[in-house]
Order: structure tokens, then sequence, then C-alpha cells
């Protein structure tokens, strides 16, 4: 397993917990304590693989997790760890039910799934769990948090052969779900490790509208890598287009976009095109985001569980990160807050906005259509005229791809590209941002 992790993920060095998921002798219940950020998914990943048996028998391993990115990113770890010996399949809402229909009639051995897709496809008999041994509840708690309890319930009812039941979060002490019966497992606690190394620091707003607070913060912390965070979707819209009007490269994310719409803010955060991300607590969990260099949190968070989700954004790994509570009058400051330094950001309110280094191109097809990465960046550099050095991450989806090229060169880039075809396909390539 060691060999296959370090060959296929290119990880030469497992940190603790991994490392003792993989010493474990797979027990019947496991609960897996850990930081968001810590490795969790490849510490659970490794048990789960080692309690299923032979493989070509059907469904036999089901991770439940509660976002559609959290699926797609634990599918994308089970695929390059298990294959070929093994087929992995991700089923989520806002995704074609008949291309998941059509993956399932591929006997699957594994499913990693969202609890409503997964529930409504049990139900319509499009997959059958009655031989799945081995079950994730991943971030079980924030599944129960989203409402869930009951598709949880339904689903684990259904699961009669069960041999391994492996639990996680990033919350230690949270209540485990009453529909399971929660004597026996052995608690791996690693809620220690990778404690965030972060400065939180008070911003003073002198108005009880901080966007102009907000606005000169921005301005003096460009140009690293910053998620603000606020309560509700009409307030995102209304920061994200205050940002966006300021000059500022910023993306969107909440719960009422669109899948396609909320991947695409994703794509454009991680591949440094907009530096600046305006979310809800959506993106507090379950997205594996590299390098977010700060947190702001515009709006105070409503609990101490999303206190601390909010945070573990930032100072990843064992990165350094910062935090930037914005406070007005009107605030009232959660008892578990507190404060190491203020911070005023008011002199860098005249600061010129700096404008994106880099823009998206997006292509109209990806894995599905049997585009590669590496089909993407040998296209961009024979046909686009592009170095090795000059393109950026490639993010892939089922028939689309996000790559980063630099702005100066985004729309020749595209002009070069039009009169040819890859791997003799025809695709359309345009600027999203």
């Amino acid at each position: 397993m060691k060999d296959r992790i370090s060959n296929r993920l290119g990880i030469t060095e497992l940190n603790d917990m991994q490392q003792a998921t993989l010493a474990l002798k797979v027990p019947a219940r496991l609960l897996l304590l850990a930081p968001t950020g810590s490795g969790k998914t490849l510490a659970f990943a490794i048990p789960l693989l080692r309690s299923l048996p032979a493989p070509g028998h059907g469904l036999r391993g089901l991770v439940i997790a509660p976002t559609r990115e959290l699926v797609l990113q634990t599918a994308e770890v089970l695929r390059v760890l298990a294959a070929p010996e093994r087929k992995t399949v991700a089923l989520y809402g806002g995704h074609s039910v008949s291309e998941e229909v059509a993956s399932l009639s591929g006997n699957p051995d594994i499913a990693v799934a969202t609890p409503g897709r997964l529930l409504d496809h049990i139900r319509r008999g499009h997959i059958d769990v009655y031989g799945v041994c081995s079950l994730v509840l991943d971030e079980y708690d924030k599944s129960l948090e989203l409402g869930f309890h009951e598709e949880m319930r339904a689903i684990t009812g259904r699961l009669r052969n069960l041999k391994t039941t492996i639990l996680t979060s990033a919350t230690a002490g949270a209540e485990l779900p009453d529909f399971m019966d929660t004597d026996g497992f052995t608690t791996l606690d690693f809620t220690h490790i990778g404690k965030p190394k972060v400065e939180v620091m008070k911003v003073v707003s002198e108005a009880a509208d901080k966007i102009d607070t907000l606005d000169a913060l921005l301005r003096s912390l460009q140009p690293r890598k910053t998620i603000v965070f606020v309560n509700h979707r009409d307030a995102a819209e209304r920061v994200y287009g205050h940002l966006k009007r300021a000059g500022f490269p910023v993306a969107l994310y909440h719960g009422g976009m669109e899948q396609d719409m909320r991947e695409q803010s994703l794509a454009l955060f991680e591949n440094g095109t907009a530096t600046v991300l305006v979310a809800t607590d959506l993106a507090a969990r379950g997205l594996d985001i590299d390098a977010v260099d700060a947190v702001v949190h515009y709006h105070m968070p409503p609990t101490p569980e999303n206190w601390t989700h909010r945070n573990g954004r930032t100072a990843r790994m064992g990165a350094d990160g910062n935090v930037y509570v914005i406070v007005s009058g009107s605030d009232k400051v959660p008892e578990y807050i507190s404060f190491d330094n203020d911070y005023d950001p008011k002199l860098a309110a005249e600061q010129p906005v700096l404008p994106a280094t880099l823009r998206t191109l997006y292509f109209n097809a990806g894995k599905k259509d049997k585009i590669s990465r590496g089909d993407i960046a040998g296209f961009l550099m024979a046909k686009g005229g592009l170095s090795a050095p000059e393109v950026g991450r490639i993010t892939l989806r089922d028939h689309g791809a996000y790559v980063a090229v630099p702005a100066a060169k985004a729309r020749e880039v595209i002009k070069a590209l039009q009169p040819h075809k890859i791997k003799n396909k025809r695709v359309r390539v345009t600027q999203v941002l």
C-alpha cells in the first residue's frame, strides 16, 4: 500500500495519522478524528481498501459524504489508489443521472456519494447496496447538520452485510448518529495535529456597513489568496458585486448557485485567476484548496464549529496563515473568538487593485470525452504557443476543463487553438476570467 501511495499520489512521507491507519489492523468500527486539511481522506482510504474482499463481485465499498465537492475529492483519491483492480464511481446532485446510471452498469466496486443522490439511485433500483461490507461516513456530523439524517438512516438500514464501519469528523465530541450502535468503536484522535499556525487579527469597522473596511483590507492583503466568509447568500452576492466592480479578481461560492458555476468558481480560485473567494459556510468544510493565505470573517461565525472550520481553510498541513475578523460597533464578539493583535488597513484604502496575472480558459471537453490533463497541456504547448511553465493548473471535469494561462497571452492562445483539433476532436476554447 505504501508503494502504491508513493507511486500514484506522489506522497513519499505519510503523516502520523496516515501512518497510524497504515499500521492498524482494520477494526470492525473505527472513529477517525482529525482537522480539515490534515490528510484525512487518504487516512481512511487505507483501511477502507484493506477491508474490501477480492474485486469483481459488485459493490462492496461505500463512502457517504455531505457535499458534492467532498465526493469528487474522495472519489479521485480512491480511483487512483484502487485502479485498475477496482472501479470507483461518484454519485452526486447537479450531475447527469443518466451518466451515473451508465457508470453503475459497469459493476463498480466502490461508490462515493452524497446521501440524497445515493438514496435516489437505491429507490430507483439503479444500485444494489445489499453486498456492501465496508461503509465510510465522511464528515458524518456535517451530514447530520445539513439535514441528511433521514437519508442516512434509510441507507444504513439497507446495509445488511456490514463488517467494517468508519466514521470521520474534524470535530471531537460530535454526537454520533442515533441510527447506529455507538458501542465498540476504536478511536484515533488526531485533532491535535496540524493545529493552524494562525494569527487572529481584529479589524475595526467604524461603520455598521463593513464593505469599505473589507475593501481596504483586501487591498492591503493582495495578492495573497483570501477567502471572505459571510453568513448569507444575499450578502455573498452583494459583497462579490462590490469587489467585482472595484476590480478585484474575485469569485463567488454559495449553495444557491448551480453546481457547474460553483465548480467554475473553485477552479478560478484554485488556479490563481481569482485571488479572492467570497463564500458562505458551504466552503468551510469538504473542500481541498491549497495555499489559502488568509481567511476574513466579514460576518461573525454563528457557532464555534463555524469558527473552527472557516479558519481551517488556511494554515493547512502546517503552513502559516492569518485570520481577520471585521468588527463593527453593532457586533457582539462571541466568547470563542480571541484576538492576537489589531490590524488597521486604512492606509491601504487608496492602493490600486492589482489585476490578475492569469486568465482561465475553458475547454468544452473532459474526462468523459477521453481528454486528459496531459492532452490539454500538450495541445496548449504544441498549438497554443505556450511553454511548459506557462501552462497553469488544469482542473478536469466530466465534460469540461479549466486551465490557467498568462493573462497577456490568453486571447492569442485562443486564436491559435481555434483551427486545430485535440485528439481528433473539435473543442471550443473560451476565456472565463
